[in-house]
């Protein structure tokens, strides 16, 4: 049984998407790519595709981090700092846990991702609760939904 990983989505099954990867023994992330060319003009904020959902464990998590070389060589962030991709995110009922990179351009010039390009990398994680944690709520929604 598997515990945690990826899958292509639905809506991108036909699309060539690949599965990411590690690069090395040692990496921590695994390398997300763009799953359709993106234009993202300064300033501009895009929600990225990745025709990607993950899987893990009730107490894991997957954080999603820029790739060095998209923020330093093209100027761009995320939005949010870290993306925090939920266990409870996969396969929910608005978009199938379909992982969207949320891209910011802080610089001057216009920014071509062509698809197939590494725009982030996921790594998973464990997570703690406090003492008499009482969350009791579930997941009805997708993007942004937690709390809702």
């Amino acid at each position: 049984m598997d515990i945690r990983g990826f899958e292509v989505v639905s809506a991108f099954e036909d699309k060539d998407i690949a599965l990411p990867r590690r690069k090395t023994t040692e990496s921590a992330g695994y390398d997300i790519e763009c799953a359709e060319a993106v234009t993202i003009e300064p300033g501009e904020m895009k929600l990225v595709p990745t025709g990607l959902k993950a899987f893990m464990n009730f107490d894991e998590y997957l954080a999603i981090h820029i790739r060095s070389s998209m923020a330093i060589k093209r100027h761009l962030m995320l939005s949010n700092s870290t993306g925090i991709i939920d266990s409870d995110y996969y396969n929910n009922e608005e978009n199938e846990g379909h992982i969207l990179i949320a891209l910011y351009n802080f610089g001057q010039d216009t920014v071509q991702i062509e698809r197939g390009e590494r725009v982030a990398q996921g790594i998973f994680s464990k997570y703690l609760v406090a003492n008499n944690d009482d969350a009791t709520g579930i997941r009805v929604g997708g993007f942004g939904s937690t709390g809702k």
